[in-house]
């Protein structure tokens, strides 16, 4: 450090000795709520700029997806609040009805106590406490990881003003013709004793066993097919077999009845296109009350429909010796009963299958015909559907639209009830003659009347999320500011179920005067759609708790600091691409972190400090390069964040802060330091000012160690409230570029030089830089010699090595003197074992380019990377060779 620099207070000392996130993150983060830094003002002149959070179930804690969502989204609100944004991120948490229920269901039989033990209002009472004793517990999580959220905004789908919006809906939806009652399949949990959404369905490989049954005659002589089926209970619900209408083996069974083996009934044949005649004997049983796909052939056919499971999954209602039985059981029984009588004409086990699982209870879903609430998608769905396709709404990235097309035009009727007590419950009332009354939030049911006993599908208060948590249906500030939403951030697993129904919804009021007001005629909920991929670990598998490979975002946090586990995320997060994660990718993250403190405090203690530049003639090439590099890397940040490209985005800035100005700049800064005074002041100001926006570059994804270093280093109130970077508009300098990538290249060939004869990296030695003027490089031989740890030769010096280096604009020669600096010996045998390795290396590779079946499956990019793995070797094969030789003579 300068003696300059010394008078004024050093700014490093505001700094810890060593970066420790646990002692800083959590205090940092309050101060930062206690200064309303993340209040929203509805009032505000500022270009509005909204997110609301995906809510998290209650029931639950954050994983790894929910942090990289938090993430994305932070990063996204921090960057838009300093471009001079009013932002609203909008927190809240979702009541998730089934997974809800079930925790508190689960409590209470620990004491040997059911719901029903308590009546519905007392049991609602109590997961009403639950709730407030454990959602804290996400809200917890969020603080830590540093989520910049309006807190005095935060919403639960389950409070007053959002019941309020349900209501309102419902009934608008009603009174529209919109929701329906009927008689429909749903999946249904025999332990829940509820149906549930395709969402909530887990499809796994079983093994089971396929069964081939005889109906009909047993008399081959006599009318009968063949069927085959993995649930043999089911057949007491059967009341057709259907065979492709141009099947000529069953041409003239078409029309006509067989018996049934169990129940006696004559059932029909009947002949659809749903049929695949090459499958199997070509005919299929048809159950049309426990099956997706029979159940529509059974419309189209006008089949009798008999339910012969009851709520919990046993058989009831069949008129059979089977009454009673839980399903698996009557699976078996039956088939040893058809077995007896001969009808069972082949097994298939065990027979691999893909059987619906309840997520939440983990048994197999049953397929049932059940009275229930539905939803006319139609009309919400085009409107869903057209919004994207005229560009209101834009979904990123685009390769996400196909797919958003294929739902939305293909959806079917929505079921929105849930057989529970936990949740919005359904605003209709029956009375006593049968009438049937939807009661809105500001009316109040007739006298008499008894209120439906299922509660909506969580998705149906979810999907109002976005204008519903700002006031809707009434008029509020927050609507006039804030709505439409910016961007929704969330997984492109949930695109169908969530996104969907919040483009349903939001189309459908998006005339809404309330959201209209001051504003064009129509409103989409959100302007972008940002769809990210799935968490990963660090082998590209799926996480999940069967494969024990799930990671707690909250030991990240503990272990290496927020700032390491957000960079982490924020570094691989891409349109639609899945990230994969692990311990190597977060402990880099957490050297970066390291790396960018100890930068930083270096800076500090030699002075370092943002101000005015000097003139631009007056600072040399190392100032003028990383200065026009600071632009370029402005412009691709921005560039890349605005296409939401967060991967592109940080590892930019990763490099520019690693490779560029700590490798590269600092090391130059250390040698004007030592020149004169003026030449160390204008290179205080030139690192101040590339570190000021460094640090402003990298705040949205590094919010804690960015804030530290950056009060430090310029002594504002927070990096939080401070304006985002823009570029200069100097116009670069490629005079200065080219001679730093000369000079760049000149030391590390240098030092490549110096390691192929064996030289220690902080090893000085004598040489001379012959040819620097003739490369306009006259002006770097300090920095030259520092960098390469070269020192001035005596009057003794002999050069025993030499190197020639072609650069853009000549060639330096490099004379070196290593005489008795090496131990001959020792670098033999140094040598020796890297060729071993070298050899080895060649030898696999080749052996495996040269292997004609691998070639044939292998895909290309793996192709590309083992040859280049083997030119290398084969280069490094030759150089160490050479150095060998060279060493034969000494």
């Amino acid at each position: 450090m300068t003696s300059a620099a010394s008078d004024k207070p050093n700014r490093a000392d505001l700094l810890p000795k060593s970066w420790d996130p646990s002692q800083v993150e959590s205090g940092m983060y309050e101060r930062w709520v206690a200064a309303g830094y993340f209040a929203a003002d509805p009032a505000s002149d500022k270009p509005p700029y909204s997110i609301v959070l995906p809510p998290p179930n209650v029931t639950g804690s954050l994983h790894m997806g929910h942090a990289l969502d938090h993430t994305i989204m932070d990063t996204l609100s921090r960057r838009k609040r300093m471009q001079g944004y009013e932002v609203l991120w909008l927190p809240g948490m979702d009541h998730a009805g089934i997974a809800t229920q079930t925790v508190v269901e689960k409590q209470l039989a620990v004491d040997g106590k059911t719901k029903e033990d308590f009546g519905r209002e007392l049991f609602i009472d109590k997961v009403w406490d639950w709730k407030r004793e454990s959602g804290g517990q996400i809200q917890w999580q969020m603080r830590h990881l540093g989520d910049g959220v309006d807190w005095d905004r935060d919403r639960f789908t389950m409070d007053e003003g959002l019941s309020r919006a349900v209501q309102t809906m419902f009934k608008r939806l009603f009174d529209a013709g919109l929701i329906y009652r009927a008689e429909r399949l749903v999946n249904w949990s025999p332990v829940l004793k509820t149906g549930i959404s395709d969402l909530e369905v887990d499809y796994k490989d079983v093994e089971g066993e396929l069964v081939s049954l005889r109906y009909g005659s047993l008399d081959d002589a006599e009318p009968h097919v063949i069927v085959a089926t993995t649930r043999v209970e089911t057949m007491l619900g059967d009341t057709a077999v259907a065979v492709h209408p141009e099947d000529e083996r069953y041409q003239a069974l078409i029309g006509s009845t067989l018996y049934h083996p169990i129940t006696g009934r004559q059932i029909p044949i009947v002949a659809d296109d749903y049929v695949d005649p090459e499958f199997g004997s070509g005919a299929v049983k048809i159950t049309p009350a426990h099956d997706p796909n029979d159940f529509e052939l059974g419309l189209r056919h006008n089949l009798p429909m008999p339910t012969i499971m009851d709520e919990t999954g046993k058989i009831a209602g069949s008129g059979t010796e089977f009454d009673g039985m839980d399903r698996f059981e009557a699976r078996e029984k039956i088939r040893l009963r058809l077995e007896a009588e001969g009808r069972v004409v082949a097994r298939k086990h065990p027979y691999v299958h893909s059987v619906g699982h309840s997520e939440r209870s983990g048994e197999p879903i049953e397929p049932r015909l059940s009275m229930q609430w539905w939803v006319k998608v139609e009309t919400l769905a085009k409107a869903a559907g057209d919004a994207v396709r005229n560009g209101e709404v834009k979904i990123h990235p685009t390769s996400q639209e196909p797919r958003w097309f294929e739902w939305v035009d293909n959806m079917h009727d929505w079921c929105i009830s849930r057989q529970l007590w936990w949740g919005h419950r359904i605003p209709i009332w029956y009375g006593p003659e049968g009438e049937i009354v939807c009661v809105g939030p500001d009316e109040t049911a007739p006298e008499g009347f008894v209120q439906d006993h299922d509660v909506l599908d969580t998705w149906f208060s979810s999907g109002l999320w976005p204008f519903s948590t700002m006031g809707w249906p009434d008029a509020t500030p927050e609507l006039r500011k804030f709505y439409p939403t910016s961007v929704l951030v969330t997984g492109y697993d949930i695109l169908f179920f969530w996104v969907a129904r919040m483009m349903m919804f939001g189309m459908y009021v998006s005339g809404d005067s309330v959201l209209t007001a001051g504003k064009p005629e129509k409103q989409v909920p959100f302007q972008d759609v940002f769809l990210h991929g799935l968490i990963r670990d660090q082998f590209g598998k799926k996480m999940s708790k069967s494969r024990g490979n799930g990671i707690d975002p909250l030991d990240w946090i503990t272990e290496y600091g927020a700032d390491a586990t957000r960079f982490t995320l924020a570094r691989g997060a891409q349109p639609g691409g899945d990230l994969s994660v692990g311990t190597p990718h977060v402990t880099a993250s957490r050297s970066f972190v390291t790396k960018l403190f100890n930068a930083t405090k270096f800076a500090l203690m030699n002075g370092a400090e943002p101000g005015v530049l000097p003139a631009r003639e007056t600072l040399t090439d190392a100032d003028r390069w990383i200065l026009d590099r600071l632009d370029e890397v402005v412009a691709e940040t921005d560039s890349t964040l605005d296409r939401y490209e967060f991967n592109k985005a940080f590892e930019g800035l990763y490099h520019f802060a690693w490779d560029e100005l700590c490798d590269w700049y600092l090391e130059l800064a250390k040698v004007q330091f030592t020149e004169s005074e003026e030449r160390a002041a204008s290179t205080r100001v030139v690192l101040g000012n590339v570190l000021d926006s460094l640090l402003r570059l990298l705040h949205p994804a590094i919010p804690f160690v960015t804030e530290s270093l950056w009060q430090a280093l310029t002594g504002g109130e927070s990096i939080v409230i401070s304006a985002w970077p823009t570029v200069s508009g100097v116009p670069a300098d490629a005079v200065s570029d080219r001679r730093i990538a000369d000079t760049q290249r000149l030391i590390t060939e240098i030092r490549r030089f110096r390691s192929d004869q064996g030289l220690a990296d902080k090893q000085k030695v004598a040489a001379k830089l012959i040819g620097l003027d003739a490369a306009d490089l006259a002006a770097q031989h300090a920095s030259v010699a520092n960098l390469a740890r070269l020192t001035e030769p005596g009057a003794d010096f002999a050069a025993t090595a030499s190197l020639e280096i072609r650069l853009s604009t000549g060639t330096v020669t490099v004379e070196l003197d290593t005489s008795g600096s090496i131990d001959l010996d020792a670098e033999r045998r140094r040598l020796a074992k890297d060729l071993a390795a070298a050899e080895k290396e060649l030898a696999q590779t080749t052996a495996k380019l040269g292997n004609e079946a691998f070639l044939a499956k292998a895909p290309e990019n793996v192709v590309d990377k083992i040859k280049g793995r083997r030119d290398v070797a084969a280069a490094e094969v030759d150089r160490i060779k050479a150095r060998l030789a060279e060493l034969e003579g000494k």
